[in-house]
């Protein structure tokens, strides 16, 4: 839990820092390290989401080919 607060603390003074440097704007800064954190989190999820599709995609597609092999054909859950 240390190590997750520390790393928040960082990844929002790098945000302040750019947004502070780019504008010379405290409250710019600010408004830039509260925001960039909190969007990025959304783009994860959805980043996530779409890794989550890959993977069950290749798993399919794996188990159609070796079920290929044995002369057995696997549908995928929900087809």
């Amino acid at each position: 839990m240390v190590k997750t607060l520390t790393f928040g603390l960082v990844h929002f003074s790098v945000a302040f820092g750019v947004g502070y440097a780019f504008t010379g704007s405290l409250a710019v800064g600010g408004a830039i390290a509260l925001l960039e954190p909190a969007l990025n989190t959304v783009a994860y999820f959805f980043h996530e989401k779409v890794w989550e599709r890959l993977r069950a995609r290749r798993s399919v597609a794996n188990r159609n080919r070796s079920a290929a092999g044995s002369g057995l054909r696997v549908q995928a859950k929900g087809a």
